[in-house]
């Protein structure tokens, strides 16, 4: 279990539960599921899905295609980065989380991938 301070003062504990190829309609995309709380008492799931395109996009940029490794951290802070966002209601609004080609450079910049 590990524990986030997000800027909207919410603090979340969360831990990552497994990874799959993602199920119909997001077929095709890498799913990673963390299970969350934000109140230790209700935990809910929610997926990161990262897409085909995003990879693809990744792979154009840089030359190499990201590792397991590297796909797990741009899920993780595509997490972080909704709980930075979401004011209220993380369990309504923060369930499927999506990295694609828009915004996948943005979410890894801080980690120097190259």
């Amino acid at each position: 279990m590990k524990t986030y301070t997000g800027a909207t003062g919410y603090v979340y504990q969360y831990y990552f539960v497994g990874k799959r190829t993602a199920p119909p309609p997001e077929a095709g995309a890498i799913e990673f599921i963390f299970d969350v709380t934000a109140d230790r008492k209700t935990t809910f799931a929610a997926s990161v899905l990262l897409k085909p395109e995003a990879l693809r996009a990744w792979a154009a940029e840089h030359g190499r295609q990201l590792t397991g490794t590297e796909q797990y951290a741009a899920a993780k802070m595509r997490l972080l980065r909704a709980f930075d966002e979401v004011v209220e209601g993380m369990i309504e609004h923060g369930r499927r989380l999506v990295i694609d080609g828009e915004n996948i450079e943005e979410l890894l910049e801080p980690l120097g991938l190259d």
